[in-house]
């Protein structure tokens, strides 16, 4: 048995220790060695990298999690905007804020670089399991980088192309360029118009006469082609410099989806490894950041105006999400709760910043009104109440429920309120809701409806949330745009109400 250990932990390990040396394209363990620094700015010539070296050195646990942590958030908050259809800028201003807090690439910071490149490479172990999770990994980290590209400055970017080494990437001669300058300016006259808000004849001209351009086959930028943005002859493609970045994306998504095949043929290697094995299905189950929200910033918005009575005003049942409206509903008409609508309602009031004291008279008022006196609460409710506080029992601090927990209960049967109205509703039922209750129009209800279908039941609700609000744009971003817990709608909502408020005061 002690062999078999032996044999296991020496096979954790992901470089030769015999060597004692440090040749070889990869990246080292310990402090910032003058060869780490070295290899790292070989890897990050420019401020970008297509990561086609994978790393072998030591990295702790804590930092194998929390970076991929991290950089998972930035990629969740791109999926969802693009499953919410966000154009380049609107999404280049929700994202920008979230890099520049969890993955900075504005500075030359050893440990910076360090963080970026193995999170990227840890995400790929994460989901390369299926071809689902490779598509959305794919389609994140190619949106990631054409974000990153666009933040370039001019000659960062030019940096950058040249580290590449791409096929294909070769200019057109000046003489080439004149003999088909009538039918490429006519090409790019409207991309630089609507793309660089280059109104004027004579800017267009001069910029045109600067312009340089690439000869490639025509199948690197079929996108391109599609929306005629590209001059054809003869099989290839005449792609101006400020749109290579299209062929770039193309590149990096291509290298990405092989790379992530070859790693889902290696990952049976890794199952004698017990550490990292719980992480990553943690990390990949469900492609859901939910649990990695910060939870400490739930109840400020609120700041102790959550009673046992104020809780059924209108200005505080205004900010709920539909979740926690269809449990006060369903408590105001039955006068009690089931269990499971109990506890996640429970945990909602308590995350908004409801009071133990007032969660008592709450219950207790609620319950009253249904003929449940005040001994059979005492008796038969008042524990539970009061160990979802943390004061009986354990003393645990219960955390509010996210959306992840939610979804992963059972779902309500007759007569029961908890759970997502957005997976538990027939189509007729939320139609109406959302037409009726929530005021949108029929094409922002089909929208939502068409997440509901795909089973993007968050993505849904943070659709409704930016109909109901003004746009994301609308949105103070903290960490990320994405609802993914009912308390974060709350406070958000809550925020909102308040600054309209103090404009109207």
């Amino acid at each position: 048995m002690f062999r078999q250990s032996k044999r296991r932990v020496a096979g954790r390990r992901n470089f030769d220790e015999r060597s004692g040396s440090s040749s070889g394209n990869f990246i080292l363990n310990g402090t910032a060695s003058e060869e780490e620094k070295k290899l790292y700015e070989s890897l990050y010539q420019s401020r970008l990298s297509f990561y086609t070296i994978p790393p072998k050195g030591e990295i702790t646990l804590e930092q194998f999690e929390l970076w991929a942590i991290d950089r998972l958030k930035v990629l969740l908050e791109i999926e969802s905007c693009i499953q919410r259809n966000k154009p380049a800028r609107e999404m280049e201003l929700i994202v920008k804020p979230l890099l520049q807090k969890l993955l900075p690439l504005t500075t030359d910071d050893l440990e910076i670089r360090k963080k970026d490149y193995y999170s990227h490479f840890i995400l790929r172990l994460c989901f390369c399991r299926s071809k689902e999770l490779r598509d959305k990994f794919v389609r994140s980290e190619t949106t990631l980088l054409k974000l990153r590209f666009n933040m370039l400055t001019s000659q960062d970017q030019a940096k950058f192309v040249k580290t590449l080494n791409l096929p294909f990437l070769q200019f057109i001669s000046d003489e080439e360029k004149e003999q088909l300058s009538t039918e490429l300016y006519q090409t790019i006259s409207g991309a630089l118009q609507f793309q660089l808000n280059l109104t004027d004849e004579n800017q267009r001209r001069q910029y045109f006469n600067q312009e340089k351009f690439i000869k490639l086959p025509f199948e690197s930028v079929v996108d391109l082609v599609g929306n005629r943005q590209v001059f054809i002859k003869k099989g290839s493609a005449y792609l101006p410099q400020f749109q290579q970045l299209n062929h770039i994306a193309n590149e990096f998504s291509s290298m990405l989806s092989t790379a992530l095949l070859k790693t889902s043929q290696n990952i049976p290697r890794l199952n004698e490894d017990d550490r990292l094995l719980p992480i990553l299905h943690h990390l990949s189950s469900g492609y859901d950041a939910s649990n990695f929200v910060l939870q400490d910033q739930f109840g400020n918005a609120s700041q102790g105006e959550v009673t046992a009575t104020s809780v059924y005003s209108a200005k505080i049942e205004e900010n709920f999400p539909l979740c926690a409206k269809n449990m006060m509903n369903g408590l105001k008409t039955v006068h009690h709760l089931r269990y499971q609508a109990r506890q996640q309602l429970t945990f909602f009031l308590k995350g908004i910043g409801m009071s133990v004291d007032d969660a008592m008279q709450f219950w207790s008022d609620a319950f009253a009104k249904g003929g449940i006196t005040t001994e059979k609460f005492n008796k038969e409710y008042k524990y539970n109440f009061r160990h979802n506080y943390g004061l009986e029992g354990n003393r645990i601090n219960y955390k509010p429920w996210d959306c992840r927990t939610i979804l992963s209960k059972p779902r309500p049967s007759r007569g029961e309120f908890h759970g997502c109205p957005y997976r538990d509703w027939n189509v007729d039922k939320l139609t109406l809701e959302l037409s009726q209750g929530m005021k949108l129009t029929q094409t922002q209800v089909n929208s939502v409806l068409d997440n509901v279908e795909r089973t993007e039941y968050t993505v849904a609700c943070t659709k409704v949330f930016e109909m109901t609000h003004g746009g994301s744009t609308n949105v103070e971003i903290n960490d990320q745009t994405h609802i993914s817990h009912p308390n974060l709608y709350y406070e958000r909502s809550r925020q909102l109400q308040k600054k309209a408020e103090g404009a109207a005061t």
